[in-house]
């Protein structure tokens, strides 16, 4: 693991990232990793060893979610071990005649269960379609299929019409809208569905002005998803968690990691884009953008509420991984994990690598 031990500057907010390297590159013997390693889930084999699930990326940007045992050096991760694949566009709504793709999975333990619950987009006929799959062992993943999003009047639109990114599931039921515990999954719509039909342009929910994506909230009655794991797919109650605020975030905001429970409520890291986007493309233009790392806090007893965030990033693109790759300019959190009572967060860098952090406290 490469090192360089900088922090990038940031106020009033709790908590701070500390770069410390490159944990993960592409293998340039394995075709399955040609165009990057980037963007991992997370979690603990049975036997408590720590893995990684990244996203590999083969010619022609075709997506799949690996397995690999990460190494320790003195207590702290330092690269890996490979495992092979675990998750390939196998399924039909996987692929399109000129695509395919599994992409961007994230995990979380969710001990009341017992399972690893994964999120991930299919890049299918119609574009990003998130989905979720279930495994005990990190190794062998059953999918419960694609999410569907309860229809919602007082939105006065369809969920299931818009791409959807950015998927990130709490560790632990939560107060649901009406009190009873639930599960709450963090989401990212994209309203802009010229990359569907040409014209066809921004549609936006009832009561939302800002077309900027950003990170809404749904849930689902644990008691439900207790009683039967594919209760999981059928999400509900959706509500508009938090926009774009600051500069470094000025086009759009998405969830990284799955929050992690602090003293001050539930700490989610979060990832803010700023520069041009090309309308109706996703990919956006890939050399007028730059993606960094933020933080906030939500309420422990709503978590579709923010009591605090950082105004600066935790971490902004700085070393020549982060700056040059497939995605030039890209810290992309999107897994934690604690090895000897201190949390690491894995990021993509430019789309091409994977990074670490160490997650410190201010005080």
């Amino acid at each position: 693991m490469s090192t360089t031990d900088t922090t990038t500057p940031r106020t009033g907010f709790p908590y701070r990232l500390r770069r410390l390297g490159v944990v993960m590159s592409p293998d340039p013997a394995d075709p399955h990793e040609a165009e990057g390693v980037l963007n991992p889930a997370s979690g603990r084999t049975p036997d408590g060893r720590l893995h990684l699930l990244p996203r590999i990326v083969a010619e022609g940007n075709v997506s799949r979610v690996g397995l690999a045992e990460v190494v320790l050096r003195d207590g702290v991760p330092a690269g890996v071990e490979r495992r092979g694949v675990v998750l390939a566009p196998d399924e039909g709504w996987e692929r399109g005649l000129n695509n395919a793709g599994v992409e961007d999975p994230r995990t979380t333990w969710v001990e009341r269960l017992g399972l690893h619950v994964m999120t991930y987009v299919a890049y299918g006929p119609l574009a990003p379609r998130p989905a979720f799959a279930v495994s005990q062992d990190l190794r062998t993943w059953r999918r419960l299929g694609p999410m569907h999003f309860a229809y919602q009047p007082d939105l006065d639109t369809d969920l299931n019409l818009f791409p959807n990114k950015d998927l990130v599931l709490f560790p632990e039921p939560v107060p649901g809208p009406d009190g009873a515990p639930a599960y709450a999954l963090l989401h990212r719509p994209m309203w802009d569905l010229g990359w569907f039909r040409d014209g066809e342009g921004v549609h936006l929910p009832a009561g939302v002005t800002d077309a900027r994506p950003g990170i809404w909230i749904s849930y689902v009655r644990a008691e439900e998803v207790e009683k039967d794991i594919t209760a999981l797919v059928r999400l509900r109650d959706h509500k508009l968690v938090a926009l774009s605020e600051h500069p470094w975030e000025e086009l759009k905001i998405g969830a990284g990691p799955a929050p992690i429970r602090v003293e001050e409520g539930w700490l989610l890291i979060h990832h803010g884009v700023a520069g041009q986007l090309v309308a109706g493309h996703d990919p956006q233009d890939q050399q007028k953008v730059s993606y960094s790392a933020g933080a906030m806090i939500l309420d422990p007893a709503d978590v579709s509420r923010v009591l605090a965030r950082s105004d600066e990033p935790l971490l902004a693109p700085e070393t020549e991984e982060e700056r040059s790759g497939t995605v030039p300019n890209v810290v992309f959190p999107t897994a934690i994990e604690e090895v000897d009572g201190q949390r690491y967060v894995f990021y993509g860098m430019a789309d091409a690598h994977i990074g670490i952090a160490l997650l410190e406290g201010t005080e």
